[in-house]
This record gives C-alpha cells, sequence and structure tokens, in this order.
C-alpha cells in the first residue's frame, strides 16, 4: 500500500527497536499489507509485541475486524486485539463542533465483544477518551446530551472525550456485555 511503500524506512527503524508495537487495522489494511509489517515488526512472533488496534465505526466492525481475525489465525500469529471505538466514530455537529455520538462508541464497542465472541478470540481492550471533568463534548448517553448542550463546557483543544458520567455508564455496559459473554 501507498503507507508500505512511503514509510518502508521508519518501519525498519522500528524492527530494530525493542518496543511493542501498536497497528490500525482499519477498513483499508490489507491482508498483505497486514501479514508484511508483522514480518518485518515481529518476525519471531513474539506474544504481546503486537497489538492490533480496530478502528472502523460504529457499523462497520462486522465488515472488517473477521477478515484481519482470520488472517491472524491461518498465520498463528500472536496479537492483542483493542478496539479504538473513538476515532472512526468522530463526526461534525450542525454547530460546527466536532463530536462523537455516544450510542456509536457502545455500538462498536459491543460488536467488537460479538466478533471475537463468534470467532472464538478474545476482546484485549478498549480504548477510549475520556475525563473525570463534566465537560460537553460527546453526545448521547444517560444525561441526554444533544448537539445545543456543547457549547456549554466543550473544552478540549484535540479530540472530544467522553465526560465522567459517559465514561462510567460506557464502563458499566461493557462490563455488563463480559458477564453475559461469561455466563453462556
Amino acid at each position: 500500500s501507498k503507507c508500505l511503500s512511503t514509510c518502508a524506512l521508519l518501519v525498519n527503524l522500528c524492527f530494530s527497536l525493542r518496543n511493542i508495537f501498536w497497528i490500525c487495522s482499519g477498513p483499508s489494511l490489507s491482508r498483505d499489507d497486514l501479514l508484511e509489517l508483522l514480518e518485518i515488526l515481529d518476525p519471531n512472533n513474539e506474544p504481546g509485541r503486537i497489538t492490533l488496534i480496530n478502528r472502523v465505526g460504529a457499523g462497520k466492525v462486522w465488515d472488517h475486524l473477521p477478515r484481519h481475525i482470520e488472517t491472524i489465525k491461518e498465520e498463528g500469529r500472536n496479537v492483542l486485539w483493542v478496539c479504538d471505538a473513538m476515532h472512526g466514530n468522530t463526526e461534525s455537529s450542525p454547530s460546527g463542533y466536532k463530536t462523537r455520538r455516544f450510542e456509536n462508541i457502545h455500538s462498536e464497542v459491543k460488536e467488537f465483544f460479538e466478533v471475537h465472541k463468534a470467532m472464538g478470540t478474545y476482546p484485549g481492550g478498549i480504548h477510549l477518551e475520556m475525563t473525570g471533568q463534566n465537560v460537553t463534548e460527546c453526545v448521547g448517553g444517560m444525561m441526554e446530551l444533544d448537539h445545543e448542550d456543547l457549547f456549554r463546557r466543550y473544552e478540549s483543544q484535540c479530540d472530544p472525550r467522553l465526560n465522567a458520567s459517559q465514561a462510567l455508564e460506557l464502563a458499566f455496559l461493557v462490563s455488563e456485555m463480559m458477564a453475559k459473554q461469561e455466563r453462556q
């Protein structure tokens, strides 16, 4: 892909480092590109060296994650699977604020767990952007924040974050999902 050809020097430099690597496994990552990155960054297939971060957006997990899981299973690779439910769900509000919908974040996390359950693999983690502050940067959640609320406490200089209430609500929903899967 374009990235591999333009980033070859950086990828080869990374190989020489003894670091853990995070690879974003989004919709455009092909089987061949994934395998090439894994071969360069982790030729010895060391457990714990590679984390694949799935970031595709709500409603798209079933379209993309299964093929990445199949590739990893077929090749016998060791990776940690992480869901980035934030970056694939960013949108612009009618007032121009960059925001995310709580229900989309929750949906992507739920789909991530469902795919892993269906494919016999294990979800390893979730990436969230959040704060303990009472900001109004993401819409939805039990406080029912909407686009008109964003101006009240939009404080992020970069990406919209879940506020304390939304983060806690998502933690409970994920906990319930995990408990339900364990019972099945």
